[in-house]
This record gives C-alpha cells, sequence and structure tokens, in this order.
C-alpha cells in the first residue's frame, strides 16, 4: 500500500489554526486542465482563493481534493482543486502558512489520476503582511498627516521603505530555513 501525502494534513492543519486565531485563511493554486476554478481570475497560471468559512460553502478539504462553492462578482461557482496543484496555504493578515513545491503544469497533466505522485516535503513560509488598516480601540486618535510632498503615499509598485507590500500589490514569500 503507498503511504499517504502529508501535504492534505498540513493544509487542514493550517487552515484551521488560521480559523482559530481569527486569520483569513488564503490558498494559491498552480491551475490546470483538472484545476475547476473561474479562469477569468487566473494570473500567470496561478490563482489565490479566500477559503475561510465566510467566504466558502460546503468546503471540503479532502486527501485528494478541495472541493466548495463560492462567489465570483455575485455568482456561485463550483470549485475544485487537486492538493497536488495547492502552492501554498497562509494567513493573510500575517503572511504566516506553509508552501509546497507543485509539479510544472506539464508534469501535472501527465500525471495519471491512479497513481499520484509522491508530494514533496513542505517548507514553511512567512508572507510580508498585507497592508491593512490596524483598529485600537484603546489608543488616542492619531492627528491627520500634514498637507504636502511629506503626506503623499510612494507611487507605483514600489516597495515602501518597511519592507511591507508594494501599495495594491501581493505580498512576498520568504521562505524561512
Amino acid at each position: 500500500m503507498a503511504e499517504t501525502s502529508t501535504k492534505p494534513y498540513l493544509i487542514r492543519a493550517i487552515y484551521e489554526w488560521c480559523n482559530d486565531n481569527g486569520f483569513t485563511p488564503y490558498l494559491a493554486v498552480a491551475v490546470d486542465e483538472r484545476t475547476q476554478v473561474p479562469r477569468e481570475h487566473v494570473k500567470a497560471g496561478e490563482i489565490v482563493l479566500n477559503v475561510s468559512p465566510m467566504a466558502t460553502n460546503r468546503l471540503s478539504l479532502g486527501n485528494d481534493l478541495i472541493a466548495f462553492q463560492a462567489r465570483f462578482g455575485g455568482v456561485a461557482r463550483e470549485l475544485s482543486i487537486p492538493i497536488e496543484n495547492v502552492s501554498a496555504i497562509y494567513a493573510r493578515e500575517n503572511g504566516h502558512g506553509m508552501a509546497f513545491d507543485v509539479p510544472k503544469p506539464s508534469a501535472i497533466a501527465e500525471t495519471p489520476a491512479a497513481t499520484p505522485a509522491p508530494s514533496p516535503a513542505p517548507r514553511p513560509l512567512s508572507l510580508a503582511p498585507a497592508v491593512a488598516p490596524v483598529l485600537d480601540l484603546g489608543a488616542p486618535p492619531v492627528p491627520p498627516a500634514p498637507s504636502g510632498d511629506a503626506a503623499e503615499p510612494p507611487a507605483g509598485d514600489e516597495p515602501p521603505p518597511d519592507g511591507g507590500t508594494p501599495r495594491g500589490g501581493r505580498p512576498r514569500l520568504t521562505r524561512v530555513k
């Protein structure tokens, strides 16, 4: 009997950890012909999905497949993602999670469904936290920023000086060894 991959168990564990801590779990998925996702949202062969309980319906995190229903533009869609296509699961708020090696699209397409390829060992990941407003009800109000050049945000997709996420961009992956 073939050994079961640890990948689906780790995905479920990070998903549960995110929910237990009030974080929003996101899946990064390599898209191929077996991946059933809205193609209009796929960029560079990848899609990032919010899989929180509020964003999904009938979520099933199985050993071979992740299946759920989600709304895109107000329209409910059925999604189906082979476990081997999941490249990462992480918390949106702090970027903590785990990344996985995913076979190249041609290798994924050539893998017969009856004999799945062994999953490579997962590696921990840390994503730079997304730029999000912070609400601290105990802190005094912050005075408005002075007008003029000093108050303007950085232009374009240049990374901010604090090393965070570029304005409007996606978090950068940082490998932790």
